[in-house]
């Protein structure tokens, strides 16, 4: 498949997301994601785009599950998949504890079952199940891919029982390769097929004036707090302390899962995510987009599509 690219910040208004879309447009890219937005909604934004006339396939990597029912959710995918005219990726995380506590009253006893269940419960909808007991009418719309957000086995085992997506952030290439894949095609044993694997990886382009430590930070530096991600991160052999998130970036470096350097280099590591089994690498160049802006990370994110199509040519 071709590379995908991440709008990466939460986008407040249209005219942010225009440039990165267009590189999909254009053919650079193969598919528009949006992860979770608390300011412009995600699912608002992509219907907005294409009311403006941009209808390229996109992917929601990941919403949070408990903001919305799965009958809801499967609405709201498919109404992209209609509006667009293009394929949907939906793709669903369980949020964290103290999240999921606040808005149902006590967490998810179990997040990768209850993951595995509201994602079933997606593609049933969407499938047209249960509607005699209040379930979605049957429309015509273009294809809607159910994914679950995967960090680690458990996770993975029960996204392979489900999910047509496996969508991870921040993962190894080697990690994915020893651990995930082989989770989900433990998962998936008896269905026809295993998840294809979509991997959000951090990119940014070399620059004297830009330090990548610094822009690993501001990249990932929530998620180097997260006991999910740094337990994910030091499974894979990244040393990753929840408390202590510069040295944390400083190791996402020096490992290379923050991928920096120049085009061609960024483009050597990108292709160890495909030799992985990674089927759709999603750039995410939030790292530039923080610390120099929108328009200097759409420009490092065309500069590395380009680079990736002359090197598959």
């Amino acid at each position: 498949m071709p590379p995908a690219l991440l709008f990466p910040i939460p986008p407040t208004y249209p005219d942010q997301v225009v440039p990165f879309a267009e590189l999909v447009m254009n053919g650079l890219a193969g598919r528009l994601w949006l992860g979770q937005s608390f300011a412009v909604e995600s699912h608002q934004m992509i219907a907005c785009l294409a009311g403006r006339g941009i209808k390229v396939p996109t992917g929601l990597g990941v919403t949070l599950m408990p903001l919305r029912h799965p009958m809801e959710a499967a609405a709201q995918a498919r109404s992209l998949a209609l509006l667009t005219g293009q394929p949907v990726v939906a793709g669903y995380g369980a949020a964290t504890p103290e999240l999921v506590e606040s808005l149902r009253g006590t967490p998810y006893r179990k997040p990768a079952t209850a993951a595995a269940g509201y994602a079933q419960t997606v593609r049933d909808m969407l499938n047209g199940h249960d509607r005699e007991r209040g379930g979605l009418p049957k429309m015509k719309h273009a294809p809607v891919e159910v994914g679950l957000g995967v960090l680690r086995p458990g996770m993975a085992r029960a996204a392979g029982g489900v999910a047509d997506v496996a969508v991870t952030w921040m993962t190894p290439p080697g990690y994915i390769k020893d651990t995930l894949i082989p989770a989900l095609a433990e998962g998936a044993a008896g269905r026809a097929s295993v998840p294809r694997v979509a991997t959000v990886v951090h990119v940014a382009l070399a620059h004297p004036s830009r330090d990548p430590v610094k822009l690993a930070h501001n990249a990932a530096g929530r998620h180097l707090t997260a006991p999910h991600y740094t337990d994910m991160l030091r499974r894979a052999g990244v040393p990753a302390d929840p408390t202590d998130p510069r040295s944390g970036a400083k190791a996402l470096v020096e490992a290379g899962v923050y991928v920096y350097g120049t085009p061609e280099e960024v483009v050597r590591r990108l292709r160890d995510y495909r030799e992985a089994g990674v089927d759709e690498i999603i750039l995410n160049t939030v790292g530039v987009g923080l610390t120099d802006g929108l328009k200097a990370a759409a420009a490092d994110a065309e500069q590395i599509l380009t680079a990736m199509a002359d090197a598959d040519e």
